[in-house]
């Protein structure tokens, strides 16, 4: 008997895809809350100017990030962010995983990779070719 070609993921598995997406989304918008604290943080004179606000590299040392790098940084995990709840809209309507080109399912190992993908390799760079 050939396996069924399927068109979409189960509701169980649209579950799994939402909880990992809940979870980066939680840590998305607590470190772009950090980096946008960062890059408004007053001028003041007190002992905030000489301590480390942002570690890039958790228990090895602060580096410091200039304002302009840390606003790059917020504008990424910014759209970051609207990613993931676009992906989160397309699980409530039982889009998720499917290419937007080729109306394939996108495998499941990039969306546990990359849970707001919305092309399959193959689509992402036949694209990119053109």
């Amino acid at each position: 008997m050939a396996e069924e070609v399927k068109n979409r993921y189960s509701d169980e598995e649209l579950a799994e895809f939402k909880a990992l997406i809940e979870e980066k989304l939680a840590a998305a918008k607590k470190e772009y809350a950090t980096l946008r604290e960062y890059v408004t943080h007053s001028a003041a004179n007190d002992t905030d100017d000489t301590s480390p606000s942002f570690k890039t590299v958790e228990d090895d040392g602060a580096v410091q990030l200039s304002k302009e790098e840390a606003s790059q940084l917020a504008a990424r995990q910014y759209k970051f962010i609207q990613n993931l709840e676009a992906a989160l809209g397309r699980i409530e309507n039982k889009t998720y995983g499917i290419c937007r080109v080729t109306g394939k399912l996108i495998p499941k190992e990039r969306l546990l990779r990359v849970p707001h993908a919305t092309l399959t390799v193959e689509a992402k760079e036949a694209m990119a070719k053109h």
